[in-house]
């Protein structure tokens, strides 16, 4: 592991295993996290985007997180601690630490468009948890948008110490380097991991892996090593899945390819309804050419 930078390494943003009757599977989420973790992954992070946290109980939120730790070890387990007020946002940290985590992820306020001085208090307030904080910047999600200069100061505050980059912009990977050159940079979308890793990103909170892990490992450590003969054209055998990450049905897509490729991947809560059909042949095509390349 990455002792005193556990965000650091290939984290998953793990898919939650959902019953027929919609209830959490929580045994089966436990076999998940340790077989993402048997096949190469730093570690998960549950109740990101991908774990469907907005649609989970108070009580089911807090379970994941539990049943994540005894799976792989508070070490390996960066919850997302996203909530509508800041003090419930802290709340989650507070569980998280006392769960055993230690790091969690936060997206900046997103009940509303928040400003530069609210953006700020809020991760001051979750900063109060002692836990070390990293940014989610999903600017095409929350309508704010966490811009180099921004992040630069919530790191010279002492709030952050590493940011998950969703905006898919790689331009901004230098000018955060200049502006926080000790502000760790996470690939927060699949489809840019490639440009991202070579920009110097020292992680990735990654989608894929929850159904090809091995390859996106692969994929993960020769391109955080510059072995570019190797990550390149992997990257572009994996593209085709990857791109689904950046895309309002990314929840839907990563957990058909887990069912295609011998995982539970299963059904989500409402209100995501179920792939197009035209959606849904695109990412069976996709996943099963990986699968034929021996991709696993």
């Amino acid at each position: 592991m990455t002792g005193h930078h556990p965000w650091r390494g290939i984290l998953v943003a793990t898919a939650l295993p959902l019953n027929d009757d919609l209830s959490v599977d929580y045994d089966k989420y436990a076999g998940h996290c340790a077989w993402l973790v048997e096949n190469g992954c730093d570690g998960v992070v549950p109740n990101g985007s991908l774990g469907e946290y907005q649609v989970l109980t108070p009580e089911e939120r807090a379970r994941v997180v539990e049943t994540a730790v005894a799976a792989v070890g508070g070490e390996r387990v960066m919850p997302g601690v996203a909530a509508y007020g800041s003090a419930e946002a802290r709340r989650w940290a507070e569980q998280a630490g006392e769960a055993g985590c230690r790091a969690v992820m936060l997206l900046p306020p997103n009940a509303y468009r928040a400003d530069e001085r609210s953006v700020l208090a809020h991760y001051a307030e979750v900063a109060r948890s002692g836990l070390p904080v990293v940014a989610y910047n999903n600017p095409i999600d929350t309508k704010v948008d966490l811009v180099p200069e921004l992040l630069a100061r919530l790191h010279g505050e002492g709030y952050i110490r590493g940011v998950k980059e969703f905006s898919g912009d790689v331009r901004r990977a230098y000018r955060i380097a200049e502006l926080a050159p000790e502000l760790d940079l996470l690939t927060g979308a699949d489809d840019v991991l490639l440009e991202l890793a070579v920009a110097g990103a020292k992680g990735w909170v990654a989608g894929y892996p929850n159904a090809l892990p091995r390859a996106c490992v692969e994929l993960y450590r020769a391109a955080a090593g510059g072995d570019l003969d190797t990550a390149l054209p992997l990257y572009r055998q994996l593209h085709p899945l990857l791109r689904w990450d950046s895309r309002v049905e990314f929840v839907q897509a990563i957990k058909l390819s887990m069912d295609i490729a011998g995982r539970h991947g299963g059904p989500c809560r409402p209100p995501r309804a179920a792939l197009l059909p035209g959606q849904e042949a695109a990412v069976r095509a996709a996943t099963e050419k990986a699968l034929a390349a021996g991709l696993s």
